[in-house]
């Protein structure tokens, strides 16, 4: 005990009461500083999340843009080249932009293949040109597009050298 007959501890304790509240207010003021120090090391989980986000399948429209698009990413992948504009110039004087389009009565269609799709290919240059990853129906637009991009970088080097049937 102390000589006014009090108990020492009670005092400090009072004192060690303010001071934690007094400092209390000084680690919320220093919380910033400390979570924007923190904050960097969190910022690979943050940098993980939007990659993962950027690398999730990406939707394209169900339309003639939309399978250009779709068509032109795959053909990125596998090394085919094209651009948007060759393709939809393209496909405009093939079909006007008819995924169903068949030419039943040129040379083709007499011999029995018939030209179908958006780029009026025919089933064995279909077959022959098809891309991993796409549908083996000529008449899927997006399928139909990129056999026909890969048959005509085979032959023309791009589909932006076709200026006319191919």
């Amino acid at each position: 005990m102390s000589a006014n007959g009090q108990n020492r501890h009670a005092r400090t304790s009072r004192l060690a009461r303010k001071l934690a509240v007094a400092g209390t207010g000084a680690a919320v003021l220093a919380l910033p500083l400390i979570g924007a120090t923190t904050a960097s090391a969190a910022t690979p989980a943050a940098a993980t999340t939007a990659t993962t986000a950027t690398t999730a399948a990406t939707t394209y429209p169900d339309n003639l843009d939309g399978w250009i698009r779709e068509s032109l990413d795959i053909m990125a992948q596998h090394g085919i080249p094209g651009s948007y504009d060759g393709i939809h110039r393209n496909i405009m004087r093939e079909s006007s932009g008819n995924p169903l389009a068949i030419n039943n009565w040129d040379i083709n269609a007499v011999n029995g293949t018939p030209s179908k799709g958006l780029l009026q290919v025919i089933d064995p240059t279909f077959q022959a040109y098809h891309v991993e990853g796409t549908s083996w129906d000529p008449y899927d637009p997006v399928a139909n597009i990129t056999a026909a991009c890969n048959y005509a970088a085979d032959r023309y080097g791009s589909m932006d050298n076709v200026f006319s049937a191919y």
